[in-house]
């Protein structure tokens, strides 16, 4: 009995050979530099933070330079998958506009390359186990759960490192006879990678991101299919699905360095070219409590989740932009130097990538975005305010809608200018700045904002003035007017003279600003006091003074 009877019994019904699948999926033809690079989630859970940043470097790397950026569903762990996640994750996409090249779901399949769900791709892997085995560098065993677990105690007990190895590589040494007959006698086998390494060699190599390394040789014969559904682990599958995708850069997180001895040994065992490997750092915060730096924490932390940004509002590409920032150190800089191109146009390095860990920061992200969303048109932010509201505040949403031109109105405040105001960090933070410009939320809300204010007013001086108002085309028109309000009123005009000569006024027309501010908005603080007027007009002017007098009775 030969290997090749062993690979012929366990596998019988595979006849392709790897010759068949190099023609079938040959080197891509693209330009010279095209990055081939893949998100390839477990579909586990929910998206992670962790994983949207190696799905932007892998955007990046491929739209930067011409290539494919492809989505790869890695579901062989069927005991952990969540039922559409996928789905999840292409809506995650999507949002972000950053939707893959090639890849597959219920509905449709995209690209050449193939099935790009890897539970569809067994025929594909038990090929090249059937080949490995053969070749005597696999073999099944029947080890089961029990004896590995107590093998486990022992080498635990006897201080030496656990694991499959050496002398504790039961199956290794089988005869191929005695393989074949516990497997004809229906006895559960996984098949396990024999390994040639020396652990006490060093494995040197280059990684993108942390250079030279070097790492103890894998000598652990790892199983690279499992016994129960026949599919492979992900050690096995991603070697064979990156060979054959034609993957040139794997993004991934520096969890994994531990496995690359074991992964490029997977890749010189069938004699392929190994890609490049960019294994990114633990996504960092700072701890509240401690003060101290520490992993973000898919149970501590919500902003660990994707669909918090979503939840808050934030802007994808206010998102992206925050996560450039910890992705290269020199992108903010380079962003300042090219304001009208975009993330996909910045030459990434992964050189310039933290090695140690990198910082997320909620407050860097809230800065980024107010900046982003003082760019925008009034009708984007409406447009966008409306879309969220739609999802996560359905009365707020039916407001906009039918006060649709107020809403232009307030969005546009202080912002057709030089340096536009910079309120909004998302669209979840809108309502509780704007909701006093709504009647209906003003009149809700003020008498509790009244007292909170703990002021009181000139009721007769307001009252003169909201009924001689007029609405003036330009700010500087209704300052004048205001100004010569105060001088016949004894109020200086300017804060600079009543300062100079405090017992000469009553105050300066800035109060007189104020105690209006006061009354309409509710509030001490709030954007330009001119375009509030416009927007409430006369009429919502003497309502708001009205109900102030009522409020203080």
């Amino acid at each position: 009995m030969t290997n090749k009877d062993l690979a012929e019994l366990i596998f019988p019904e595979i006849t392709k050979t790897i010759e068949d699948y190099e023609k079938e999926y040959p080197a891509r033809n693209l330009v010279e530099g095209a990055k081939v690079t893949r998100f390839a989630p477990s579909p586990t859970g929910f998206m992670h933070i962790g994983n949207f940043l190696s799905c932007v470097i892998d955007y990046v790397l491929a739209k930067n330079s011409n290539g494919v950026f492809y989505l790869r569903n890695e579901d062989t762990d069927k005991a952990r998958e969540v039922e559409n996640a996928v789905a999840m994750i292409m809506k995650i996409l999507a949002q972000y506009d950053m939707l893959p090249d090639e890849y597959e779901t219920k509905e449709e399949v995209k690209g050449n390359y193939g099935p790009y769900i890897q539970s569809k791709r067994k025929e594909i892997y038990h090929t090249f186990i059937k080949y490995l085995i053969q070749e005597g560098k696999a073999y099944p065993c029947f080890c089961s759960k029990e004896t590995l677990e107590e093998t486990r105690k022992s080498q635990e007990q006897d201080k030496v490192r656990t694991g499959y190895y050496g002398n504790y590589a039961f199956c290794r040494n089988l005869s191929i006879e005695e393989q074949m007959e516990r497997i004809q006698k229906g006895e559960p086998y996984v098949i396990r990678f024999k390994s040639t390494g020396n652990f006490d060699q060093k494995f040197v190599f280059d990684d993108l991101v942390k250079g030279r390394m070097e790492l103890p040789t894998n000598d652990q014969d790892v199983p690279i299919m499992k016994s129960d559904n026949k599919l492979p682990t992900y050690h096995f599958a991603h070697v064979i699905d990156d060979h054959f995708m034609r993957t040139t850069h794997v993004v991934r997180g520096e969890e994994w360095l531990s496995s690359v001895p074991l992964h490029i040994d997977l890749f010189r065992a069938f004699g392929w070219k190994v890609p490049k490997y960019i294994h990114i750092p633990l996504i960092l915060k700072k701890d509240e409590e401690t003060g101290k730096a520490r992993k973000i924490s898919k149970r501590k932390d919500p902003e660990s989740s994707m669909h918090y940004y979503e939840e808050k509002g934030y802007p994808p590409l206010a998102v992206i932009e925050a996560i450039m920032t910890i992705a290269n150190s020199n992108y903010e800089e380079w962003h300042q130097a090219h304001p009208t191109l975009s993330f996909i146009d910045f030459p990434f390095s992964p050189k310039k990538m933290s090695s140690s860990g990198a910082f997320f920061d909620l407050e860097k992200l809230d800065n980024i975005s107010k900046n982003y969303i003082s760019t925008l048109k009034k009708e984007e932010v409406y447009e966008s305010v409306l879309a969220w509201a739609k999802k996560y505040d359905a009365s707020f949403a039916q407001l906009l809608e039918k006060e649709s031109l107020r809403s232009l109105a307030i969005f546009n405040i202080e912002r057709e200018q030089k340096k536009p105001r910079k309120d909004f960090k998302n669209w979840s933070s809108v309502k509780p700045q704007i909701s006093y410009l709504y009647d209906s939320y003003f009149f809700e809300d003020a008498k509790k904002t009244y007292q909170d204010l703990d002021t009181e007013e000139d009721i007769s001086l307001l009252e003169e003035y909201v009924s001689q108002y007029e609405e003036k085309e330009t700010e500087n028109e209704w300052f004048d007017a205001m100004k010569t309000f105060a001088i016949r009123h004894n109020y200086a005009p300017s804060p600079k003279m009543y300062q100079e000569n405090p017992t000469l006024y009553k105050g300066h027309v800035g109060m007189i600003c104020e105690a209006l501010r006061h009354v309409i908005t509710g509030r001490k603080e709030s954007p330009n006091l001119f375009q509030i007027l416009k927007i409430i007009g006369k009429e919502g002017l003497v309502k708001r003074l009205q109900f102030y007098k009522t409020s203080k009775q």
